[in-house]
């Protein structure tokens, strides 16, 4: 495929007021996928949402715009999370769904992100359909075909039934107190009453945006807010999502922190004690070893996609399975919803320790995550590191020795001119060990 100029892993992301995200690129942006969607329809409708950042407000303003330029009808959700717009694509049976976000990122970034018609993340081939228009003059259309523009007041209150619904009607929240930290983003005036209406007693923080404190000091990225809170309330679990609640991390009593991997591995497990088949679940090349061998231990299959949560869903589908998810909270459930879902993976959680009647280090007990050592080795920009004899060696010997108790990733960083040397093993000592080895080659 021809490698493209704006979209990234995750839509088109960048600082706000540099290429580009600007409010005249955003105008040819919305102009163009107005383009590619008129291609196979005649009057389609998007929906936009966003989340807290104070560049929403220009971002959405300039799309509105490129969009009703090119003859398509638009709906507004004001803020709303990323899986939340995903839905209500689907249940409007509209034709795209468009989320202005930059996820965890600070707020002086901001983005795009797509939604098909069934509330899927969209292929490859569809983003270079979009910058092929992008190249290509615009065709503006008259006066008498420009798309409209109106808001939907309700969309809050339809995403969070949607995510009770994901809850099993047999069972409640009543008696536990969870601290719910919307990172100040989007699910700020969703999250807690979500958990709220299924009977928590709720404790919320970072529920008070203002603009520029997304993700500031609170949220998945910075989980230590979350931890305080939880102790201090003397609450029983605490649930932070990011930016845009595509993610979550998950604290208990103890204050232990529980990532996304361990919670997969939950969310296996429960299905297993329903006595409800699971061939098989999807990880990164980033899972820790640990899951992967607790699930083949269950008798589930396990397969590693690109890091990546589209990829991971990508390969769900392909297999036509239905959990997955990385390290980082992005979870998949896709008889649940068909995208990552922080609140939704949070009811999951915990609706296995309201059926199980077990605390979740009780359920994780037979799980303990292998070490793994992390290093960045800096290259200069296009250097040839695959071809390195000496890498290779080094490489071949430690997998050697690790054998089954342990693995070797190599992989290079997709903005910086680094390669990212990762060894996993049972002992800390013999991970930082070995990727000490491996990166001395390259250094």
């Amino acid at each position: 495929m021809t490698s493209r100029a704006f979209f990234g892993t995750d839509g088109i992301r960048g600082t706000v007021g540099q290429a580009p995200i600007t409010p005249d690129f955003m105008l040819r942006l919305g102009h163009a996928v107005g383009r590619v969607l008129k291609a196979s329809e005649a009057r389609p409708t998007v929906l936009i949402g966003k989340d807290t950042r104070i560049s929403g407000y220009m971002i959405e303003s300039a799309l509105e715009a490129g969009f009703a330029s090119a003859g398509v009808d638009v709906l507004l959700t004001g803020p709303l999370p990323t899986p939340g717009i995903a839905y209500m694509t689907r249940a409007l049976r509209l034709s795209l769904g468009v989320v202005i976000s930059a996820s965890h990122n600070p707020f002086g970034d901001n983005g795009i992100k797509f939604f098909s018609a069934r509330g899927e993340k969209l292929p490859d081939a569809w983003e270079q359909q979009v910058e092929s228009a992008l190249e290509q003059p615009p065709q503006w259309v008259d006066s008498a075909n420009l798309g409209k523009a109106r808001r939907i007041d309700d969309a809050r209150g339809r995403y969070i039934e949607f995510c009770k619904g994901t809850f099993s009607s047999e069972l409640s929240l009543k008696g536990l107190k969870i601290v719910v930290d919307a990172a100040n983003g989007a699910a700020y005036h969703v999250a807690p009453d979500v958990f709220h209406e299924l009977g928590a007693e709720v404790v919320a923080i970072g529920c008070s945006p203002n603009g520029t404190n997304i993700n500031a000091g609170f949220g998945a990225t910075s989980p230590a807010a979350l931890v305080a809170a939880v102790q201090a309330q003397g609450a029983d679990y605490g649930v932070a999502l990011d930016g845009d609640a595509d993610r979550l991390q998950l604290v208990d009593r103890a204050g232990r922190l529980y990532n996304g991997d361990e919670l997969l591995y939950l969310m296996v497990t429960d299905r297993l004690a329903q006595h409800l088949p699971v061939p098989g679940a999807v990880g990164t090349l980033m899972t820790n070893m640990a899951v992967e061998v607790a699930l083949r231990e269950r008798g589930v299959a396990f397969v590693r996609a690109k890091v990546g949560d589209r990829y991971v869903l990508e390969e769900l589908v392909a297999r036509g399975w239905q959990l997955g998810g990385e390290g980082s909270g992005h979870l998949l459930a896709l008889d649940k919803h068909t995208t990552g879902d922080g609140i939704v993976s949070a009811l999951m959680v915990l609706q296995a320790v309201s059926r199980s009647g077990r605390s979740l280090a009780e359920l994780l007990a037979d799980v303990t995550l292998f070490p793994q050592t992390l290093i960045n080795v800096r290259l200069q920009p296009g250097t040839d590191w695959a071809s390195n004899p000496r890498l290779a060696r080094a490489q071949a010997a430690v997998s050697g020795e690790l054998g089954n108790a342990g693995r070797v990733l190599i992989r290079p960083s997709g903005t910086e001119p680094l390669v990212r040397v990762m060894v996993e093993a049972r002992d800390a000592a013999v991970a930082q060990r070995s990727a000490e080895r491996i990166a001395d080659t390259l250094r």
